[in-house]
């Protein structure tokens, strides 16, 4: 039989029609006479009766059905006498006059509903029944939306879709390559791209003007709920552009997304905040503007307090810094209070000072130094009777990571952050440079290749610091998450050899890894600039689901393992022979 719908779109309007549909059981009901079957596929249930007085062939085949096996219905569409209001079609079931088994199931090792009560590593090894349960396949389905709309957008605007390889050469971009070994150049190697960014910079230099590309990327770096090894940006570059054009052009796309998918319309354009701004009030590039609960610098109020970590911290050069969670006083205790102490040392701070708000001053370990500028401080602050003052002191990123932590802890426990808003904003005006504890070097704050403000190229030359320099780049951000990031390019040989020289290389070693693309810088590079949106984490805020592995098919786990087909896997000793390769004996027995 040709199926006729599906399932879940069989509709009122299909009273009285006979339909076919397919799918999965979701769910019997034996009720004596009557078998009720709510039939699954992609598109939602719709509900079968197989009535034994009206067709005892087809009430035997639902008598032999499990529950996912696969079966073809045949049968009229009526309305049901009750209607059942959390169902799309719960309004109408299908009585069922043909049917046949196409597929048996054994047991699963799993329920298939939405409040699966099995491991995230179950769910994952048996991946392909993970995707049948309702949720996953509507964010599977929703992030087929958003591509199509992206793909829609882009060709509107006049951009060509142009892939750039997968194989490549290793090139230094902020995180480990995936290599690939070369079996016809035995001892060389390709890597995988982390992301298209040199490639995209040349279809400038040969006149494409208008890229994007839908574009895989793979870093080798440790996980979390938001990163895989794997991963999917929307990639876009113009020649001649401006940020504001590129930024513009972000927003005209993130306006299509959320009014086609989700039916919001969002206001654009999208506020432009300072990177020193988000990192002095927010404590962070990527602030969540959905509530208040600022920081506050206070070194100047405190700078000759008798509390000497206050004022020796503000003598050193360093800074005193504080937040106000509302009501916070009767919430919290000194326990909950020494738990976050304990949590922000790993930023390096010494320790976390906090005051109550009472109606006659101050009450905490730290109120009999501050009680004589109560009020001035409130007044800084903007804080009130029964608020909690958190204060931390040290250097300028102590105070913002521990401070930013703070602020979206509280945030979260007193429910300020309402899932139904969507706040984008733009930061802009990033320093060019930061410098990496773990690496103990000056790294590039975007990339390499990120073109200075005009103002600052002066800070390139000799004998002035390139590191207080700041760059043309920007940072979409949604809700307290960045969702991509971009910047305008450098088109001009000299700057990029100097940008070069203040990350390190020597000009051979700039010239060994990026000779073709100063090449080209050499031949008539326009000026251009681009940004990337990460896919998978857009999708994961736009489904609200908790990792960016609940919207993709087939992801790896938090170890960077596919539990589905077991890779990363060994390989058999006449591929390592054909590669040159040798892996020591004691890994194979580690392996083991």
């Amino acid at each position: 039989m040709k199926r006729t719908n599906y399932a879940g779109e069989t509709s009122e309007q299909q009273i009285g029609q006979e339909v076919v549909v397919k799918g999965w059981v979701a769910k019997r009901r034996n009720l004596g006479g009557l078998i009720f079957i709510d039939l699954w596929d992609r598109s939602g249930i719709v509900q079968l009766v197989f009535d034994e007085k009206i067709d005892p062939a087809a009430f035997e085949i639902a008598n032999q059905v499990r529950n996912q096996y696969v079966i073809e219905a045949h049968g009229l569409v009526r309305a049901r006498k009750e209607v059942n209001p959390d169902m799309k079609t719960g309004k109408i079931e299908i009585e069922v006059k043909e049917a046949s088994i196409l597929a048996k199931s054994k047991p699963m090792p799993f329920e298939i509903v939405d409040d699966v009560d099995a491991s995230e590593e179950l769910r994952l090894k048996y991946r392909y029944l993970d995707l049948r349960r309702p949720e996953m396949m509507k964010r599977l389905m929703l992030r087929s939306k958003v591509t199509h709309v992206v793909h829609r957008y882009f060709e509107k605007n006049g951009f060509l879709d142009v892939e750039t390889p997968e194989l490549t050469r290793s090139t230094p971009e902020g995180a480990r390559d995936y290599i690939v070994p070369s079996r016809v150049y035995p001892g060389s190697f390709y890597a995988l791209p982390q992301s298209p960014q040199l490639f995209k910079q040349l279809l400038m230099a040969a006149g494409v003007d208008k890229y994007y590309q839908i574009a895989k990327c793979f870093r080798d770096e440790d996980l979390r709920g938001d990163r895989q090894p794997e991963f999917t940006q929307i990639d876009t570059e113009m020649s001649f552009a401006t940020p504001e054009d590129i930024q513009a052009m972000t927003e005209g796309l993130i306006k299509d997304v959320m009014k086609e998918v989700l039916d919001i319309d969002v206001k654009t354009p999208f506020p432009r905040m300072e990177w020193q701004e988000a990192m002095d009030k927010y404590g962070t590039d990527k602030p969540d503007t959905r509530f208040e609960m600022l920081i506050h610098d206070i070194s100047d109020l405190v700078k000759d307090s008798s509390f000497k970590v206050f004022s020796s911290t503000v003598a050193a050069g360093n800074y005193v810094r504080a937040i106000v969670v509302p009501g916070g006083a009767d919430k919290y205790s000194r326990k909950d209070i020494s738990k976050q102490e304990d949590y922000i040392k790993r930023y390096n701070a010494k320790g976390l000072a906090w005051v109550k708000v009472g109606a006659d001053g101050y009450n905490g370990p730290v109120a009999k130094f501050l009680n004589d500028q109560a009020a001035e401080l409130n007044a800084a602050l903007d804080a009130k009777e029964g608020d909690l003052i958190l204060i931390v002191a040290g250097s300028f990123h102590v105070v913002c990571d521990s401070l930013g932590y703070l602020r979206n802890h509280f945030a979260e426990e007193l429910g300020l952050k309402d899932p139904n808003q969507w706040n984008y904003v733009w930061i802009v005006n990033w320093p060019m440079f930061e410098y990496d504890e773990g690496f103990g070097k000056w790294i590039a704050a975007h990339h390499p290749f990120t073109m200075l403000n005009p103002e600052d190229l002066h800070y390139l030359e000799d004998g002035e610091d390139p590191h207080q320099a700041h760059a043309q780049s920007y940072d979409i951000v949604l809700n307290g998450q960045e969702i991509g990031g971009g910047s305008i390019r450098i088109h001009d040989p000299e700057i990029q050899e100097k940008v070069f020289k203040a990350l390190g290389y020597s000009k051979e070693k700039a010239q060994a890894r990026f000779g073709f693309l100063i090449k080209a810088l050499e031949l008539g590079m326009p000026p251009e600039g681009g940004l990337a949106i990460g896919l998978d984490r857009w999708v994961m805020f736009l489904s609200q689901a908790d990792s960016i592995r609940d919207v993709i098919a087939f992801p790896k786990n938090s170890k960077a393992v596919e539990p589905l087909t077991a890779a990363p896997a060994r390989v058999s000793e006449q591929q390592l022979e054909e590669l040159r390769l040798e892996v020591p004996a004691e890994d194979e027995d580690k392996e083991d």
